[in-house]
């Protein structure tokens, strides 16, 4: 049985395990403190499973390859800072629970300083592979910028954002798009060596957990915990601890292109 207030748990991958992907690359999203996963995603997974009464299980996984291994069956869930968008709606369930958007990134050093995607026309733009703003700014490049004479966007896809990093500090690109905390926390840590450019949030947008179509008890189940835990003041004290925020049911609406559960 569950803990207080949850549902009991579907039947899982692992007998009485919560399996989760997750790259562990990305932080503070999710990403390895001493070797154990951390970050706002492993914090959350964790207090899902405790819900549940679930041990939970990390597979450390890259972004391209985490939602072609959960539909393998090679874990239950993907927590991984994981857009929603209405083509992923299409392939996979979701339970939205926090909300995010891009930032633009270059070195401290460039006189180069973009501030929305049109400023990237005829530019070379790093971005971890598979990313949702990658099809964005092809539209802008297609519509904006080849049209005006003003060159494509040529995004440069890197299977992990500290390999998208090295080729921006390596000048083998002349900007970077990243999720913003991320962005910002590279910014922090780089001591001055790069910086964010851009000026608003671009492309706001939900992140959700990722669970298989066929997986609707187990959605059920994990629903129940998060329900649980945001009763209980517990989901809310840990988006504080990370200066994150709740979608609100417009936005995952929106996120969802107007799909209904």
């Amino acid at each position: 049985m569950g803990a207080a207030g949850a549902a009991p748990a579907a039947p899982t991958i692992r007998p009485d395990s919560l399996t989760v992907g997750s790259d562990l690359t990305y932080p503070p999203y999710a990403y390895l403190d001493n070797g154990a996963p951390a970050g706002f995603d492993a914090d959350f997974s964790r207090l899902l499973a405790a819900k549940l009464s679930l041990k939970p299980v990390f597979v450390d996984t890259r972004f391209p390859d985490l939602i072609l291994g959960m539909r393998a069956h090679r874990f239950d869930a993907v927590a991984s800072a994981l857009y929603v968008t209405p083509e992923r709606s299409r392939l996979v369930d979701f339970i939205p629970y926090l909300k995010t958007g891009a930032s633009l990134v270059v070195t401290a050093s460039s006189a180069y300083v973009p501030a929305v995607p049109q400023d990237l026309c005829g530019k070379r733009v790093a971005s971890i592979k598979g990313a949702s703003w990658t099809p964005k700014l092809q539209k802008v490049s297609r519509e904006s910028c080849q049209p005006a004479g003003r060159g494509e966007i040529k995004v440069l896809e890197f299977p992990t954002s500290p390999e998208a990093l090295m080729a921006l500090r390596s000048q083998a690109a002349d900007a970077m798009i990243e999720d913003a905390a991320v962005a910002h926390g590279m910014a922090v840590q780089s001591r001055g060596a790069i910086r964010i450019t851009s000026t608003s949030l671009l492309y706001p947008i939900v992140i959700g957990l990722g669970l298989n179509k066929n997986a609707a008890a187990l959605r059920g189940s994990l629903q129940a915990a998060l329900d649980a835990a945001r009763a209980s003041g517990e989901y809310q004290a840990l988006l504080a601890r990370y200066g994150l925020e709740a979608p609100s049911a417009a936005e995952i609406e929106e996120a969802l292109g107007g799909q209904s559960r």
